[in-house]
């Protein structure tokens, strides 16, 4: 065999798993693009082409490129080539073919994407009522806090009732009810609507596009309802009926199985004779309902890297299905019978294959399940027909299966993070496969191989990863899977309420395990989000470092992990100051960046009793700018929109001196968060006009409130609100410009302001109290007469803010106006040159424009 024909065969055993790995490259790409790919020739219809063919073309041009390469013969130069160099056509045709598959998975995922999309909410029917009909999927989720309950559910629309509406196949609605002081204490709890699992509902109900915040290291709200094929979120007015027509399906009698295993052991941890805090967890393991877990467990389990296990992961699935497996074999091979007609090894893969299927499915069928059933599967068949695969093609063949059914896997870091679990296992047990270890070796190097490969991508996706996860896991994953989930589905067979308890104990001591971990004074690393070409190298320096022993330069490996963990970001120079006004819905949060330094205005709302903005937003936001702790606070007033957050900021950055109006306060002036502030930091500093320092040759200044204000009765929260103006340089290098923080002050405060002659003409105005119309008076703006104001405001917020008249006035002093609700978060780029241009103001909507994002119609 010639030399062409030997990489003729080799490239051809490599192209099959590499085809598709290209193509969810493919699919993945399409998930980065502003918007979707034209599907027609031109911009217009093509006259008289088939709809086929517009919407393949690019397919048909890449294949006919193929095909010619591949075909067409060789000339006399040709022939001289493939003499010399045999291979050399083999490899472009390959070459070729790759690029084609590429091409086919990002249409496909286009393809996918318009369909998708194809049923949009329109815009005149955005918060109107609508009477609709559908099942309720999946199990509904409630939230308990001081002043609301609410209770949310996915509504998979049959009907429209309503004449000429068009409405999305699936949205996402909620009912709230608020707490007050005339709520009798009985009904203090109860839920404004009951729903269920697999109900058929008919009601009337308020849509709206689908909006998230966008901030930098945040969450892509907006996505993650798109691949779940949630296009328009949700208010339901009044009570909800029974119907008939959409509860006979076999996913409603699923959910209604799935509903009555929640309750069933719910009811049952709660009767239990002792405490039960991780009765959540129980139920997760069981239904895949993490609904129950609350806010500080889940910190726990991230602090521990053993948030997978929490959940129903593949992980779960594969090991219930191999203890199925090894039950059924042994049992099997006691009845000679069962063994003439069916061997005790394919009983045991039959119905170890079941048992995962079916637990796959009372998990509610989540994505990270499915990628381990269709593994699974595929093992299963090719072991009962007697072949073997090597674990590499079943995952190549798991991961076409879900990039099929799910185009958008790759906006889930579940996704990325499941695949590589699996493929740095393989890769790091090839050369060990033939070496006898003791078990514990083996694990050993399986959860350190694990931590190697992963902590590129963890760092990428979340900024942190955990010191202490080897440790954790190691005790964790058999405890949990091995004891948790059978007992976790055995008592959710079965209606004795004592079974429940044994799972419970095993949860209760692992989580007392992890409590000793994560206690330790270093559990967690943080750092920046890495750069792709920091990403690249930590991820080839992993697969070196996973080498076997003996393999020469594997110390390079190391070397290419450095960049990972000093990651070259853009900051400010000396004299500059970056600003950015973060997108925490309705809530203030403002960070400002000089060369060397980091303060943070504000820290965002609370969203509810287990969540806030400071640790869902601000903290992820700094982490991804690179800044581990703050210089400075400033905690303008004690609002929960703008001090909601704070509590969570100071755990997680530690700012070296927190500057608040609340420092000095009696204790019975303070509401319930500025009490938990001044009692993490008792150390405040009280905000008053006239205090001043200086970083990096840029100058902050506090305006107000002045002392004596403290003293006046008169004066609320707002309008004591701590006032900042930050100027640039000044030199001929860095020109002199100025930013004001306006917190919440009224026009009260404003007049104060004017009257002591010490407001001067700004660049950019964080427009106080979100826009309300009793701020940002006529006087105000021209004392300041700022060239940009940025508005920090909740999308569809409840108050109406900004107000119509406050945004007329500012277009009468021809002052640009933008708001986080349509721009994502804003950055303003003080001291970079003269004038305050477009080059110098970033919107964060548009620097990560997504082709699923709702494009606001007042920004066009």
């Amino acid at each position: 065999m010639n030399a062409g024909n030997r990489l003729h065969d080799m490239s051809l055993v490599l192209s099959k798993r590499l085809a598709i790995g290209v193509f969810a490259a493919g699919c993945a790409a399409l998930q980065l693009q502003p918007a979707l790919p034209a599907m027609t020739w031109v911009n217009g219809e093509p006259t008289g082409l088939p709809t086929v063919l517009r919407t393949v073309w690019p397919l048909l041009l890449l294949f006919v490129l193929w095909a010619f390469i591949a075909l067409a013969p060789n000339d006399r130069r040709q022939g001289l080539i493939q003499k010399r160099y045999p291979g050399l056509k083999t490899i472009v045709q390959q070459t070729v073919l790759l690029v084609l598959i590429g091409v086919s998975g990002f249409y496909y995922a286009a393809w996918r994407a318009e369909l998708r999309l194809s049923t949009p909410l329109l815009p005149m029917w955005e918060g109107r009522d609508l009477t609709l009909k559908g099942r309720v999927s999946g199990l509904p989720e409630t939230r308990s806090d001081a002043h609301s309950v609410a209770v949310s559910f996915v509504l998979d629309v049959t009907t429209v009732e309503t004449t000429g509406a068009q409405v999305p196949q699936r949205v996402r609605l909620s009912a709230i009810r608020y707490r007050n002081a005339e709520t009798p204490a009985d009904q203090s709890d109860a839920l404004p609507i009951q729903v269920t699992g697999g109900d058929c509902l008919q009601l009337n109900a308020r849509l709206y596009r689908p909006h998230g915040s966008l901030n930098p290291g945040g969450m892509d709200y907006e996505g993650w309802l798109l691949e779940r094929g949630i296009r328009a979120t949700g208010h339901v007015q009044g009570l909800p009926v029974m119907a008939s027509g959409c509860n006979g399906t076999v996913g409603a009698h699923i959910d209604r199985v799935r509903e009555w295993i929640r309750g069933h052991l719910m009811q049952s941890l709660t009767n239990a004779p002792f405490a039960t805090p991780y009765a959540g967890v129980v139920i997760a393991l069981a239904v895949g309902d993490q609904e129950a877990i609350p806010s500080s467990q889940w910190t726990l389990f991230r602090q521990s890297g053993t948030t997978h296990l929490f959940s129903v992961s593949g992980l779960h699935i594969t090991l219930f299905s191999a203890l199925v497996y090894a039950l059924v074999r042994l049992i099997w091979r006691r009845f000679p019978h069962l063994n003439l007609k069916l061997p005790a090894h394919r009983a045991g893969l039959a119905l170890g294959l079941l048992a995962s299927a079916i637990y796959t499915v009372l998990a509610g069928f989540e994505i990270p399940a499915q990628r381990t059933l269709a593994m699974l599967t595929g093992g299963v068949v090719l072991a009962w027909l007697d072949h073997t695969a090597t674990p590499s093609r079943l995952l190549a063949a798991a991961l076409l299966m879900v990039v099929l059914l799910d185009p958008w896997a790759a906006l889930s870091p579940g996704f990325w993070l499941s695949f590589s679990a699996v493929a740095i296992l393989l890769w790091a047990g090839m050369g060990h496969a033939r070496l006898k270890r003791p078990v514990w070796q083996t694990w050993a190097h399986a959860q350190w191989a694990i931590t190697l490969g992963l902590t590129p991508l963890l760092l990428s996706l979340f900024q942190e990863v955990s010191l202490v996860s080897p440790l954790a896991n190691a005790v964790a994953i058999p405890l949990i899977s091995l004891l948790g989930v059978p007992l976790s589905l055995l008592a959710a067979a079965v209606p004795w309420d004592v079974l429940t308890w044994p799972a419970h104990g095993v949860v209760y001591a692992v989580m007392w395990v992890l409590g000793i971990l994560t206690a330790l004074p270093q559990p967690v690393f943080n750092a920046t989000s890495p750069g792709l070409l920091a990403l690249g190298l930590a991820l080839i320096g992993a697969v070196l470092l996973l080498l076997p022993r003996g393999f020469p330069a594997r110390w390079l490996g190391l070397v290419m992990c450095v960049p990972l963990f000093f990651p070259r970001l853009p900051a400010p120079e000396v004299g500059e100051a970056w600003i950015s006004v973060l997108d925490v819905g309705q809530g203030n949060a403002v960070i400002v960046r000089t060369a060397h330094h980091t303060l943070l205005v504000d820290a965002g709302p609370r969203y509810g009793v287990e969540h806030d903005a400071g640790q869902r937003i601000v903290a992820p936001a700094l982490w991804a700018l690179g800044i581990k702790q703050l210089d400075g606070l400033v905690l303008t007033h004690d609002d929960m929109d703008h001090s909601g957050g704070v509590s969570s900021v100071l755990a997680s950055h530690r700012p070296i001196w927190l500057l608040t109006p609340l420092a000095g306060r009696a204790k019975e002036d303070l509401g319930e968060i500025g009490r938990g502030v001044m009692h993490q930091r008792p150390d405040a500093i009280r905000c008053q006009a006239g205090q001043v320092w200086r970083w990096d040759d840029v100058e902050f200044n506090v305006l107000h409130p002045p002392e004596h204000q403290y003293a006046m009765s008169g004066y609320d929260d707002n309008d004591r609100s701590c006032v900042i103006e930050v100027t640039t340089g000044g030199s001929a290098r860095v020109p002199k410009q100025r930013a004001l923080l306006a917190g919440d002050v009224g026009r009260l405060s404003e007049m104060n302001l004017i009257e002591r002659n010490v407001l001067r003409p700004v660049d950019l105005l964080v427009v106080p109290h979100h826009g309300s119309k009793s701020s940002s008076s006529e006087a105000f703006l021209m004392g300041v007469q700022p060239r940009l104001a940025v508005i920090p405001v909740g999308h569809r917020n409840r108050y109406g803010h900004p107000h119509a008249e406050v945004l007329a006035r500012y277009r009468r002093h021809d002052i640009r106006v933008m708001r986080t609700d349509r721009e994502g978060a804003v950055t303003v780029r003080l001291g970079e040159a003269p004038e305050l241009g477009a080059a110098q103001i970033e919107s964060f909507r548009d620097l990560m424009r997504r082709y699923w994002h709702a494009i606001d119609p007042a920004r066009k």
